[in-house]
């Protein structure tokens, strides 16, 4: 999928189908995350897959905003190392993962947990050490045929039609007489 439309397709999908996610996909996902920016090129992240039924049920239970992920195939759980700017780093990425979910043909879920109360049992459960941050949590799954076919109306519609979906206006600085925005 090209990278422009991977990104304005992506959307966070409430409706999914339970089939598996293969390893390679869910392995090169996890690469795109690596791959993020991040600021000094500290790196600061950890990622944890949980494919087990188990342990995304476990983590469901847990995660107050996070019930689908108990029933999502495949659960990324981001944490980060405590460094300045580790929740902009862990947060890129999130999105890097989302995008490349996307083009796999995926549908995802991010789940923040930054200072949530139940961030110390999600880390502990994860084997996680206690100086790293949680960033947040990606459910991986397949969609299901209606979010299927509202991509082929996406992909058809013009780039016009896509936006005005996008409910925020953007400006250009340095003309403050051409505030019309979109």
């Amino acid at each position: 999928m090209d990278a422009l439309l991977a990104l304005k397709a992506r959307r966070s999908v409430g409706s999914y189908k339970p089939d598996p996610v293969p390893p390679k996909i869910v392995e090169d996902i996890v690469d795109c995350g690596l791959l993020a920016v991040t600021a000094l090129n500290l790196q600061p992240w950890e990622f944890v897959v949980a494919a087990e039924m188990e342990s995304r049920r476990q983590l469901a239970e847990m995660i107050d905003t996070g019930r689908f992920i108990g029933e999502a195939p495949v659960c990324v759980a981001v944490f980060c190392r405590d460094t300045k700017y580790y929740l902009e780093d862990g947060s890129a990425a999130i999105q890097n993962m989302l995008v490349a979910a996307r083009a796999h043909g995926l549908g995802s879920c991010w789940v923040a947990g930054d200072k949530k109360p139940y961030f110390a049992r999600v880390g502990e459960m994860l084997g996680m050490a206690l100086q790293t941050h949680r960033a947040g949590c990606v459910g991986l799954f397949h969609r299901t045929t209606l979010v299927a076919t509202q991509e082929i109306a996406l992909r058809s519609a013009a780039l016009g039609e896509v936006l005005a979906e996008v409910q925020g206006r953007f400006y250009v600085i340095g003309h403050a007489d051409d505030r019309s925005g979109r």
